[in-house]
């Protein structure tokens, strides 16, 4: 029986529904890491993922708009410990990474943990317990609000898995709220509603609205692109990923391997592109943006001008895309540049070259905010209060930031995910997502510890390191593309400190999570011994990148393909015995 198990092995049942080791919030990609770490590394299955949708899979679960898609290769968009050998695209679509996600969740019995239609309101630390408690409230509706619509959970830890890219965000457009006709905002997409023969007005030109208008024009009457500032724009190349290369890399697996590091290669070299606007990859990327608009756009010379950016690459996340700018070529496609003053009834209206105020043709009858999330207001809307009782909005009033991206001053035994300055414009935020979820781990590992031997424990960063860390990252971003001040982005708050970006690499990152330096911490409690006994925990990290020659792969697929042949004989040997050589 589950409830035989020692601490924190027994997984949470009846009667301790309301007591966890650790409590996760979210279960998207970050979630899922952490909770399979917590099991992998720490033996511990004392655990609850706490998740306000119907359904895992965070973004991938939220984000349905059509053409909804990734812009990392699916070979590396997926766990280093959980590679996907049957993606069918080269860049997977939302349907097929939320079927995967989903995959990995029944593979590592993770649904046992989740609890959904759970909406966390508020967490509290007790210093006196050295305990979050972690109030839920369950969703109206749902029959286990029958049973207790609210509670409140205590743990051991923490963590946060909610990510940058939750909270959609609203534009601030006088009227948006009394627009007459259908309104969805791309993050919560209505797939019910009839686009055959509507007039669209799409209110951003970003990443999403490049993905969603190749789509909606196939059946749609019109589409308005209402465009604030222009995008760079890189070549997809998307195809298929053949029956028999999905048989290889099942079966051979270090050709899949190969291609993975190859791709981790590629996207760290291009690390440049997007940190340094002088650079011969930002070059690249200029030329590669025009040869763009001049082949897909031949005859529509007109917005060739409008389409390119005065920033440089990077500092707006690069669009990589096919079909966006073939799209803005079509007769009822219109770009529309004047700036939106305001909406009113059906229609939306701009700013005239001379300074008044006219309605864009057509009337409108669907309006689609691809608008983006609230990045920078990391946590919201979940209150937190951490040592003291001081709020996380009071420690981030300047702008929010964290110790490695992970931990934040005067909020004890908590980790985040995905946190402030971990995003990347270059690479795969799943190699991100693993380093922290290791760091995270070694951080909870000696709590534990303290806990299977009766005593608690409390770590918390200290101030002058995440001072110290901050201010050297900040410095380095000063210098970057990211700071551009020809442009704005999401990577920003409304003071321009950049909140969002990582500095440097995904390696520098992964190495600088790579040891647990509990030194760095305030380390409280009764059972203070067992982390300064420890010292320093090394967790590692995941080596994606070339490492082998080809010869040695070569030898490995060789030895693999081998165990693969011999064992279908093995299972097969009785039906063979009876073959006859002719």
């Amino acid at each position: 029986m589950a409830g035989d198990k020692p601490y924190p092995e027994v997984p949470i049942g009846n009667i301790n529904h309301s007591n966890a080791a650790v409590v996760i919030i979210g279960a998207g990609i970050s979630g899922m890491c952490t909770a399979i770490d917590l099991v992998k590394r720490n033996n511990c299955r004392n655990f609850v993922i706490l998740e306000k949708s119907a359904g895992l899979g965070g973004t991938w679960n939220d984000n349905k708009y059509p053409g909804c898609c990734c812009d990392v290769w699916s070979m590396l968009y997926s766990y280093s410990f959980a590679q996907n050998s049957a993606w069918t695209r080269e860049y997977p679509g939302q349907e097929e990474i939320l079927r995967y996600l989903v995959s990995v969740a029944q593979e590592y019995n993770l649904y046992q943990h989740v609890r959904f239609n759970s909406t966390v309101e508020d967490a509290t630390w007790d210093g006196e317990e050295m305990k979050w408690k972690t109030r839920v409230t369950v969703a109206s509706g749902s029959k286990d609000a029958e049973f207790n619509p609210e509670y409140t959970i205590k743990s051991d830890f923490l963590v946060s898995a909610v990510g940058q890219l939750n909270q959609p965000r609203w534009p601030d457009i006088p009227g948006v709220d009394t627009f007459e006709g259908k309104t969805m905002h791309s993050a919560r997409w209505d797939w019910s509603y009839d686009l055959k023969d509507k007039r669209v007005a799409m209110l951003g030109n970003g990443c999403t609205s490049a993905q969603i208008v190749p789509e909606i024009i196939k059946v749609a009457k019109h589409v308005t692109i209402f465009q604030r500032t222009p995008n760079w724009i890189f070549p997809r190349m998307d195809q298929p990923v053949s029956p028999m290369w999905q048989t290889i890399y099942k079966y051979v697996p270090p050709i899949r391997w190969r291609k993975r590091a190859g791709q981790m290669d590629y996207r760290e070299s291009f690390y440049d592109a997007i940190i340094d606007g002088n650079s011969d990859l930002a070059q690249l990327c200029r030329t590669a943006h025009q040869q763009k608009l001049e082949a897909e756009l031949p005859n529509r010379k007109d917005l060739w001008e409008k389409l390119t950016p005065n920033y440089n690459p990077g500092c707006k996340r690069i669009i990589i895309t096919d079909d966006y700018l073939p799209a803005l070529g079509l007769p009822n496609v219109d770009l529309e540049t004047r700036s939106i003053d305001s909406i009113s009834g059906s229609n939306v209206k701009v700013k005239g070259d001379d300074g008044d105020v006219v309605d864009v043709e057509p009337e409108f009858d669907l309006l689609v905010c691809a608008t983006g999330f609230k990045t920078v207001d990391f946590m919201h809307p979940i209150q937190m209060y951490g040592k003291n009782g001081r709020s996380i909005r009071d420690i981030w009033k300047d702008g929010a930031q964290a110790y490695n991206g992970t931990v934040v001053k005067d909020m004890p035994n908590f980790g985040m995910l995905y946190g402030p300055n971990t995003n990347l414009g270059h690479n795969s935020i799943i190699l991100m997502i693993e380093s922290q979820s290791r760091y995270i781990n070694g951080l909870i590992k000696p709590v534990l510890d303290a806990r299977r031997q009766g005593k608690a424990l409390s770590l918390a960063p200290k101030v002058e390191k995440v001072k110290e860390y901050n201010t050297r990252l900040q410095e380095e971003l000063l210098r970057s593309s990211f700071n551009d001040p020809n442009c704005n982005s999401w990577y920003k708050n409304e003071n321009g400190i950049i909140t969002n970006n990582w500095s440097r690499t995904v390696i520098d990152y992964q190495e600088q999570l790579a040891d647990v330096n509990y030194e760095d911490y305030v380390v409280e409690g009764s059972g203070t011994e067992i982390a300064r006994k420890k010292g320093k925990l090394h967790v590692g990290r995941v080596k994606e990148e070339t490492s082998v020659s080809d010869r040695t792969l070569m030898v490995l697929g060789a030895v693999s393909t081998a165990a693969v042949v011999g064992g279908w004989l093995m299972r097969n040997s009785r039906y063979l015995s009876g073959i006859r050589v002719r």
